[in-house]
């Protein structure tokens, strides 16, 4: 398993956190909790997102693999999320926003 240093995955998980909480949640219900209410990223590595989800049962932590794992570059980051986020869009027949 591959890390990233503090300061990229706390920027990564800003970003996410900030402006694409709709997209951890559709990842998180597609991938890990189908009945997930919200969904924050919580970390990453060379393998996986960290999400933390709120669910029926309480939070959950989940950890969601990168399509292309594993990853080492901070710009294989956003890919993997890109391409989670449209995955899960196809999963759950969710129409892909288009700026992405």
């Amino acid at each position: 398993m591959s890390t990233f240093p503090a300061e990229v995955v706390e920027a990564v998980c800003r970003h996410m956190n900030d402006d694409h909480t709709d997209d951890s949640l559709l990842i998180v219900r597609a991938f890990a909790q189908p009945h997930a209410a919200a969904a924050v990223m919580t970390g990453a590595d060379g393998d996986s997102g960290h999400f933390r989800a709120t669910t029926p049962a309480g939070e959950q932590d989940v950890q969601v693999p990168w399509p292309g794992a594993p990853i080492t570059e901070r710009a294989e980051i956003r890919r993997e999320v890109v391409a989670l986020y449209d995955a899960a869009c196809a999963a759950l027949g969710v129409e892909r926003r288009p700026e992405h």
